[in-house]
């Protein structure tokens, strides 16, 4: 019999600050327009688009020789650009900003993989993809091929 007098099986809700974890996901284009968004942490829908405005402003305006990881207020931001799209995460001090970066460049792959050509036209399984990857904050899966599976079923059964 094992003893479990002393274990907390309680899960915070909200994560502890120093806590590895993604705040949030954005994809914004060149002109500063929120294409995707998707939140790990409860930020007022008020305070959401002050947020997104700030951030995307900051990131826009950077060199493209300056270094990608941005110190912001209590957060950090990791962005990448591709063509006119760009990729903007905030997350934990403590999250490490090289596994994000690769983590990006990884979810374009993972679209570029599904995708043929737009894909703005199926925001819906953009936010599958980036479920498959990213829970509750966290990073749990980068392998494409299991990334993609629940939308190869989805696909197989609409087919049929």
């Amino acid at each position: 019999m094992v003893c479990t007098d002393n274990i907390d099986f309680t899960i915070p809700l909200q994560p502890a600050a120093d806590r590895r974890m993604i705040k949030f996901v954005l994809m914004v284009n060149r002109q500063g327009q929120t294409r995707l968004s998707r939140y790990y942490h409860s930020v007022e829908l008020s305070r959401r688009a002050a947020l997104e405005a700030d951030v995307v402003r900051y990131c826009l305006s950077r060199k493209k020789d300056q270094c990608s990881f941005v110190e912001y207020k209590d957060f950090k931001v990791v962005y990448r650009q591709y063509a006119a799209l760009y990729i903007v995460v905030g997350i934990t001090d403590s999250e490490n900003e090289l596994s994000i970066y690769e983590l990006v460049h990884n979810f374009v792959e993972v679209l570029d993989k599904y995708f043929s050509r737009v894909i703005m036209f199926n925001l819906d399984r953009v936010h599958i993809i980036l479920d498959e990857m990213i829970q509750n904050g966290h990073i749990v899966e980068t392998n494409k091929s299991r990334i993609l599976a629940p939308l190869t079923a989805i696909d197989k059964m609409v087919e049929s």
